[in-house]
């Protein structure tokens, strides 16, 4: 069994709460494309490189991480990188850069306040109080339960 396995499977027990589950269905992914729209909003120097250069680089870093864990993971993290960089793209050339920062801030923050409103009703804290990691394991989690539905094993 994977370290990423072993991290999913306590991530799992700190989210047993079939509303807290589905919170975080929701807000993980929308917590996941917010940080990819902030980081892509960050200038890029000379012209060498496109607008969101430096969240490409991140997605390709984060896709590396998930493929060590678990290969099934780390091509549905590409997938899902590959989405997210299409909505980046498309929402900043519809409304600019400082749109999509100003988006991607306020579906953060709304995401956030989800997360730990999920949490209470939970009564447990959230995972990445006891360690940090579980920051990555939270979309693998969401992932993981995708796969489950379909029959996919990871």
């Amino acid at each position: 069994m994977s370290r990423l396995h072993t991290l999913l499977e306590h991530y799992g027990r700190d989210h047993e709460n079939a509303t807290n589950q589905a919170i975080h269905l929701v807000c993980v992914p929308l917590i996941l494309w917010s940080i990819i729209a902030m980081v892509w909003t960050i200038p890029v120097p000379g012209t060498w490189f496109q607008p969101g250069a430096f969240a490409g680089f991140l997605m390709a870093v984060l896709a590396a991480w998930y493929f060590r864990g678990s290969r099934p993971l780390g091509l549905g993290a590409v997938v899902a990188f590959t989405l997210a960089g299409g909505l980046c793209w498309a929402l900043a050339g519809a409304i600019g850069m400082r749109g999509l920062l100003i988006t991607a801030v306020v579906v953060f923050v709304a995401a956030w306040i989800g997360q730990f409103i999920g949490h209470r009703i939970e009564g447990k804290r959230p995972s990445f109080f006891t360690d940090l990691v579980y920051l990555l394991v939270g979309p693998a989690w969401t992932l993981s339960k995708l796969y489950r539905r379909l029959g996919i094993a990871y």
